[in-house]
């Protein structure tokens, strides 16, 4: 029989995915993690990207979060996202957009924007782009 973990992803809105994985894949701050059955706990903090979901060797489920926290606990893997969405529900032409836009903002040098905001808007929209792109790698 396969170890397993228990893996919740909740964002401030709802719950996005509850249930056993093999393995967990997450975006922390200091690098990627991988995560299996019986980890030693963990705190940190996440940056926007990707957390894939390993079901079972040949089921992986990814999806995208704008940050957040990750807790590790030995049987249990909590993602609590400030937003998440599953990466099939990403919309590449919104975050090319918004690629765009922060970018336009960043560029101009009026005193008036608020560039921290612009700049998390460009790191989350990219972000957002990458996960397309590796999930249209995984899928070919």
């Amino acid at each position: 029989m396969t170890m397993t973990v228990h893996v919740d992803i909740v964002s401030a809105k709802e719950k996005i995915f509850s249930g056993l994985a093999e393995m967990v894949f997450a975006p922390a701050v200091m690098g990627e993690v991988g995560i299996s059955p019986r980890h030693a706990p963990l705190l940190t903090t996440l940056k926007p990207g990707e957390v894939r979901v390993q079901i079972d060797p040949k089921t992986e489920e990814s999806y995208f979060i704008s940050g957040g926290m990750l807790e590790i606990q030995p049987h249990t893997v909590t993602v609590l996202a400030d937003t998440a969405l599953r990466a099939k529900d990403l919309d590449e032409a919104a975050a090319l957009k918004a690629k765009e836009q922060a970018e336009a903002l960043l560029a101009n040098k009026q005193s008036d924007i608020d560039y921290a905001k612009a700049q998390a808007e460009l790191i989350e929209a990219m972000a957002q782009i990458q996960a397309i792109e590796k999930l249209r790698k995984r899928i070919k």
